[in-house]
């Protein structure tokens, strides 16, 4: 391990003409190697890792742990590579759900988001059109982000003033206090088999379990009956974590089937 910025960790590894490199071809039968510059910025990591397809932007949402690469249609095949194996490979190297599009996808992507936002914000802070974009323009995404930012960087928005910023902070937060309560209330209603369930050895945690009730799944049965894509949408997992999600919850029915077949069987 060598922490001296001087040395080509790429280089290194590759070896004077390849020979480092070509060494472990050869010890895989052929597989091909390739070599990726590890960052701390996840960004710039997973940038390396799609190499090298051109990436034009990258967009990183924390929250559900993806990031959305922005490449040019001459690059969007590479970045994909065949059957999805490229950026699959970069999501597994990198630990990350990458999503890749060109820039029209992710403009209408952009679209949809800022309309969901406006959407929310002339709802739960009663405004019109034109302060809500004010706010979207500002970079606000949230009602947590107008109602606890520091004031002044409220107060610094030209169109604003204090008493505007005032009034859609009180707002803000009231409506927070809201949505809390009415969260408290559906998550009351999530049937006991339901917190009872046990996946991958643990309960549902009291995340997924509120984000589930917010969607009107309220009991095992209701889980087990929606379909992968309605799952994702509800709780932002992976195609993957959504499919074994459900089939897990399915057991019970496959287990009560059998327990009826029984009976039928023994008297037979």
């Amino acid at each position: 391990l060598s922490n001296d910025k001087r040395v080509d960790p790429i280089g290194t590894c590759v070896g004077v003409r390849g020979s480092r490199v070509n060494a472990v071809t050869n010890e895989l039968a052929g597989e091909r190697v390739d070599i990726v510059l590890w960052s701390e910025d996840p960004a710039q990591f997973v940038i390396g890792a799609l190499a090298p397809a051109n990436v034009s932007s990258i967009v990183v949402d924390e929250e559900k742990h993806a990031m959305d690469v922005v490449v040019d249609e001459e690059n969007l095949a590479i970045a994909i590579g065949r059957g999805g194996q490229n950026v699959r490979l970069a999501s597994e190297l990198t630990g990350w759900k990458i999503n890749i599009m060109d820039a029209n996808e992710s403009a209408e992507k952009q679209a949809g988001e800022q309309g969901s936002i406006r959407a929310l914000f002339m709802s739960k802070l009663d405004v019109d059109e034109e302060i809500a974009d004010i706010l979207i323009t500002e970079g606000f995404t949230s009602l947590e982000e107008v109602a606890y930012v520091p004031l002044q960087e409220m107060l610094e928005i030209e169109s604003f003033d204090e008493d505007t910023v005032n009034e859609l902070r009180t707002r803000a937060k009231d409506a927070l206090l809201t949505m809390a309560i009415a969260k408290e209330e559906s998550v009351e209603e999530v049937s006991q088999d339901l917190r009872d369930f046990e996946f991958n050895g643990k309960h549902l945690s009291s995340d997924l379990i509120s984000k589930l009730a917010d969607g009107g799944v309220n009991t095992l049965d209701d889980l087990a009956d929606l379909a992968i894509d309605e799952l994702t949408e509800i709780t932002g997992q992976s195609e993957d974590e959504a499919k074994a999600l459900i089939m897990k919850a399915r057991e019970h029915w496959f287990t009560a089937e059998e327990d009826a077949a029984a009976p039928a069987a023994a008297k037979e």
